[in-house]
């Protein structure tokens, strides 16, 4: 199922989710150069998001009072928000920019520009402290928008939950145009993820996303974005 549109009719530009295609798109296509470099495992480890070295820093921050730690913690936290910038193979970027591009489009014109890119940062980012909070001494990279799409799937559904999503059918050879509920997408968001390990790039030691907590932040995330629109003024 690939989304391609919805019917409902922004009346404003989406600049930001212009450019957060654009930035995401920029940044992969800087991740495929450092590949090629072999420098691409240090820089995804770098600023990629690790629970354990963020939930280790921290400790060492408050109860030994180390300022090094501290310096850390900081650098950490930017991982929170750069990191969803990163993706670890083709499957994942297409993907989040795919259901970026159709329901991005239709949130950002409900919550103006500049709410809209606080809400994708905050999203993605609230994601990334669950992931920390529920498994701390993960050692592998977390990196992605996954969190930050999901939060804005919540908030589309919620809003909007009888549109119809205009959708192309791959059979073999064979596209077929559909419409789908809107809805469907909340269950083929998650399905979908389990093929992003295809075109994966080359991440030494470990890889990124090796954990079932990565799930846990996007359905938190999802719930937020639901109650973020619902209760908006």
């Amino acid at each position: 199922m690939i989304p391609i549109s919805d019917n409902i009719r922004c009346w404003n530009k989406p600049i930001i989710n212009y450019w957060l295609i654009g930035i995401n798109i920029a940044v992969f296509l800087w991740e495929l150069q450092l590949e090629f470099s072999d420098t691409l495992g240090y820089f995804v480890n770098s600023w990629g998001v690790i629970p354990a070295q963020i939930s280790g820093a921290i400790t060492n921050a408050f109860l030994f009072n180390n300022s090094a730690a501290w310096i850390v913690v900081i650098w950490r936290a930017f991982s929170l928000v750069f990191g969803m910038f990163l993706h670890g193979s083709f499957s994942q970027i297409l993907g989040n920019l795919l259901f970026l591009w159709v329901f991005g489009k239709t949130v950002e014109n409900i919550l103006g520009h500049r709410r809209y890119l606080e809400f994708y940062l905050a999203s993605g980012a609230i994601a990334g402290v669950i992931q920390i909070l529920a498994e701390p001494s993960l050692t592998v990279p977390l990196i992605g928008a996954n969190g930050a799409i999901a939060a804005i799937l919540g908030a589309y559904i919620t809003k909007f939950p009888k549109a119809k999503i205009d959708t192309i059918l791959p059979l073999i050879i064979l596209y077929i145009p559909i419409q789908m509920p809107a809805f469907f997408y909340i269950f083929w968001w998650f399905v979908q993820q389990l093929f992003y390990g295809i075109g994966s790039l080359n991440i030494p030691p470990v890889g990124v996303n090796q954990s079932g907590v990565v799930f846990l932040g996007q359905v938190v995330a999802l719930f937020i974005g639901a109650a973020f629109i619902k209760f908006k003024k």
